[in-house]
């Protein structure tokens, strides 16, 4: 299917927003795209075109709950448009509904009975559905699972005389170790699986003594700095270390969630950040964000990255390590920090996200979601999610939170931001995301923040992407997604 609705020369005003829009999409400017579609359906409220359109254009934004909303309505308005059930699928896939996915594109073959990519798709749909079923089939109950990790026993793997790459000597990281392990990954070659087993098996035992929300104490004169999604951009994380040097008791950092999936150097990157953090565990602080879990890591690239970079197993080593990971930090009792937003309901104290219990896949509600999953919105109140889960919340909202816990700002990440940044929510919020050119098409700048103590005002840095192997984003992803991205 076309990606775009073809352009028409009709010159009404709606129809011009349009074709204006269409070319904002091309240049990847889908927020400006959404506000060409809206203008345009201001005017003509009753073209299932427009809806479609806005539609791809929230898709593209991961803004998932929006596409759906507008592809029903194209739906609604012409329930023959075959293109509204393709957005609709389109974004239920992207969200891992695949049973909801198949059903739009059931409708899509049967609107269209001889096209060959709804034929191609529908059966790589119903492929998905079914191997979704298996697993399902297959799958032990969480009471009666046992940790992978007591099936590990890393002394015992060979390292072959061929092997040229990073060493640990004993049971201790060093720093030579990360260097050389970076260099290594520069250079594109793995890690040893023994090592890489090491490296992770004592960062599931660091993280699992670790409260839900951990507390960050800054000394005077001494600096603390917070990044956002890296997102498996590797080259990207090297450039960062390189503008504000390497992680150390002296130079700490806070990596705010979504390491991996959509780039194709995740597992680099959560090797990389993991040990930093063996080698010295005041230096790499580390939250929890969406895409630490298990059906995003089977749709976005990282599975099938850890699977062909390390094996099987580490795919299951690391889904158990995620659910570890803390939900969020606060720094010198002033700065709560998190992946994505605040809740659905006012009164929730810092008390309650320190209780709890976090050794799970993500709920689809409740406030260990809410924390992954929120957004903030510019207007007062609460709405319903742009992306389907969790929730927007407004200057309000974040203001009332703050006060309730004596806290000054929130830092949160989650969301691609054209300069690497956005302060809203009159200066209380501030989005941080560390992934240049998100995707390689996105264009955005990166940002990290150096908080100063005792006043821990914000100094933003944004930087620009760097240049990487030919390897395109999500590689290693579900093959059916692919075909959508």
């Amino acid at each position: 299917m076309p990606a775009m609705e073809p352009e028409n020369s009709n010159s009404n005003p709606a129809e011009q927003f349009k074709l204006q829009a269409n070319e904002a999409f091309k240049a990847h400017k889908y927020s400006q795209a959404i506000d060409l579609y809206t203008r345009a359906i201001e005017l003509n409220c009753e073209n299932a075109v427009y809806w479609a359109n806005r539609a791809f254009a929230h898709t593209k934004l991961e803004e998932y709950g929006s596409a759906i909303q507008d592809a029903t309505k194209a739906i609604e308005i012409d329930p023959r448009y075959s293109k509204g059930y393709y957005r609709r699928g389109a974004a239920y896939l992207a969200m891992g509904k695949f049973k909801d996915a198949l059903k739009d594109f059931q409708q899509v073959k049967k609107i269209c009975p001889n096209d060959p990519d709804a034929t191609k798709k529908l059966r790589e749909c119903e492929k998905a559905v079914m191997k979704l079923k298996f697993e399902e089939a297959i799958s032990v109950p969480e009471s009666g699972k046992h940790s992978v990790a007591d099936s590990i026993d890393y002394h015992s793997i060979e390292v072959e005389p061929q092997y040229t790459g990073a060493r640990i000597e004993g049971d201790v990281v060093t720093l030579d170790f990360v260097k050389k392990m970076m260099e290594d990954f520069k250079s594109q070659k793995n890690l040893h699986r023994r090592y890489a087993y090491q490296i992770v098996l004592q960062i599931r035992a660091m993280l699992q003594a670790l409260p839900s929300l951990v507390d960050i104490n800054v000394p005077e004169g001494k600096h603390f700095t917070v990044c956002g999604d890296v997102h498996g951009q590797f080259y990207d994380l090297l450039n960062i270390f390189e503008l504000n040097g390497l992680p150390s008791e002296d130079n700490p950092y806070l990596f705010n969630g979504d390491f991996v999936d959509r780039g194709s150097f995740s597992v680099e990157v959560i090797l990389t950040l993991f040990a930093f953090k063996c080698l010295c565990p005041s230096a790499m602080y580390l939250s929890r964000g969406n895409h630490e879990s298990k059906s995003m890591n089977k749709i976005y690239g990282f599975e099938g990255e850890v699977r062909s970079k390390l094996s099987d197993t580490f795919v299951e080593l690391f889904a158990e390590v995620f659910c570890f990971l803390p939900l969020a930090h606060v720094i010198n009792g002033k700065i709560f920090v998190v992946h994505g937003g605040l809740f659905s309901v006012d009164g929730v104290k810092l008390s309650d996200i320190k209780a709890i219990d976090r050794f799970c896949e993500p709920p689809e509600e409740g406030l260990m979601c809410e924390l992954l999953w929120s957004d903030p919105q510019p207007q007062p109140g609460r709405g319903p999610s742009k992306r389907g889960v969790g929730l927007s919340f407004g200057g309000d909202v974040t203001k009332r939170f703050l006060q309730e816990n004596n806290l000054d700002l929130v830092v949160r990440s989650h969301e691609v931001k054209d300069e690497g940044y956005e302060i809203e929510h009159d200066g209380k919020l501030i989005t941080v995301f560390s992934a240049p050119n998100y995707c390689d098409q996105m264009g955005n700048k990166g940002a990290f923040i150096r908080f100063e103590s005792p006043d821990l005002k914000p100094n933003i840095v944004t930087f620009t992407a760097v240049p990487h192997p030919d390897v395109k984003p999500m590689a290693y992803a579900n093959n059916f997604l692919r075909m959508f991205s």
